[in-house]
């Protein structure tokens, strides 16, 4: 079915039904009446010819398709575009409905576009996925009407399609440009200010006007000099301590599963985990996962030979919250038989309260005796938002204290992780890759890693 009418064909059928209405009481109307619906069919015999006529090359009359990536990075806006190619004599106006997949829950991709014969319109629009997975992409549907107006033909096209939504490998892309051209301050990065040396030596080079003159070599400096070398004056040249192990550990338990802007904890994490692996990777370190809940999960060794980001991302596109409590203990051993070089584990998970951090705390004190442990959950940002509303009523009043007291216990887990030397992070969930960048660069700037 290819033949629609339109709006504008309804209400001239209504105006003509009022017409022999009236023309029911005035009598001498009714011929014209008559003219004019005879002339009405032939406006729309008319329209339905121009929209229907083969075409000399026997060529689809209206062209569309959609352009997107093969894939989609969740939490992000991924762009797509509608090409629409008007190839009648004549313009066209377009009504194109695209099929998007039902988790966007979406009912306003419809676009209404004008074309001028022979032209080509690009309507871009973006899809922000919430969840992980394959989602199903339908036909692209394109209604398009003469300039009469009466008539729309229906062009479709089947552009069935899976798309797989992967972590947000837009968000790594782009700290990555930013990480390369030496602007993560951009996005929120603080630049900090290396402590010391924590660096490896790795040549002897001629003195520059601007170098430090503590790295001055003077035992080379002597051994040039006495041959009369011209540029006798030499310092050392030291780079960044290489390959040092970057673990991100993964939470699947049911604390998890908490959403927040239609994310859950979990997704978080994840695309924190793919942009802060691949920040190390680019600053020389190696970088491993290891998801846990109530019983092993996924693990991937340390390390940064090309085509290692691509596994680490497959790995997290499968990864699923548990609905059972985390097992720690389960964890510590599963980090001592893996992990056996000293190395930063980055733990993504979420404590409510600070008895439930405690239970845990055994486990944790003893995986940061071997590796230097940084421990990340979440602030319950809807919480702060309701402490923040001004208290109206006397239930307000209620409801703000007991919000105060768990907003209080988070702050009170992080000052005892400190006290037994654990470190800590207590983060919004949309500033978690922001500031889990900043904790990692602090680390590598103090030669802690």
């Amino acid at each position: 079915m290819s033949f629609f009418l339109t709006r504008r064909f309804f209400l001239l059928v209504a105006a003509l039904a009022v017409g022999f209405v009236v023309a029911f009481f005035l009598p001498w109307l009714l011929g014209p009446m008559q003219i004019v619906l005879g002339m009405f069919g032939v406006l729309v015999l008319l329209d339905a010819l121009l929209l229907y006529a083969p075409s000399k090359n026997k060529t689809v009359p209206v062209f569309g398709r959609r352009v997107m990536g093969d894939k989609l990075a969740n939490g992000s806006d991924n762009d797509v575009q509608i090409y629409l190619e008007n190839r009648y004599r004549f313009p066209i106006r377009t009504e194109t409905i695209d099929e998007i997949p039902h988790q966007f829950q979406r009912r306003d991709v419809l676009f209404r576009v004008a074309v001028a014969p022979g032209e080509t319109q690009i309507i871009n629009y973006q899809l922000r996925p919430t969840k992980r997975g394959e989602y199903e992409f339908g036909a692209l549907n394109i209604y398009a009407a003469s300039p009469l107006g009466l008539v729309r033909r229906r062009f479709r096209y089947e552009q069935g399609r899976t798309v797989p939504v992967y972590p947000s490998f837009l968000q790594m892309r782009q700290y990555e440009l930013l990480a390369i051209h030496n602007r993560l301050t951009e996005a929120g990065v603080k630049r900090i200010r290396r402590v010391g040396h924590s660096m490896e030596f790795e040549q002897i080079r001629p003195y520059v006007p601007g170098d430090d003159p503590r790295s001055i070599n003077w035992k080379a400096t002597a051994r040039r000099a006495s041959t009369g070398a011209a540029d006798a004056l030499v310092v050392n040249h030291f780079q960044d301590e290489r390959a040092q192990q970057v673990y991100c550990l993964i939470d699947k338990g049911r604390v998890m599963r908490m959403p927040f802007d239609g994310l859950s904890l979990l997704d978080y994490a994840i695309n924190a985990t793919l942009v802060v692996s691949n920040i190390a990777l680019l600053k020389h370190d190696k970088a491993g996962l290891l998801t846990f809940s109530n019983r092993p999960g996924a693990t991937l060794a340390a390390d940064r030979r090309p085509g290692h980001l691509l596994k680490l991302l497959e790995i997290l596109y499968r990864q699923k919250t548990k609905y059972l409590e985390t097992d720690f203990e389960l964890l510590y051993s599963t980090v001592r038989a893996r992990v056996k070089q000293r190395s930063l584990l980055i733990l993504f998970t979420n404590f409510e309260t600070l008895h439930g951090m405690q239970r845990q705390l055994p486990y944790l004190r003893r995986m940061a005796k071997d590796h230097l442990l940084l421990v990340i959950f979440f602030e319950n940002t809807e919480l702060r938002e309701y402490l923040d509303a001004p208290a109206e009523t006397t239930e307000d009043v209620y409801n703000q204290t007991i919000a105060e007291k768990f907003a209080q216990e988070k702050r009170q887990i992080v000052l005892e992780l400190q006290r037994y030397g654990i470190y800590s992070l207590l983060t919004a969930p949309k500033d978690l890759t922001v500031n889990t960048i900043n904790k990692y660069l602090e680390f590598k700037s103090r030669g802690l890693i």
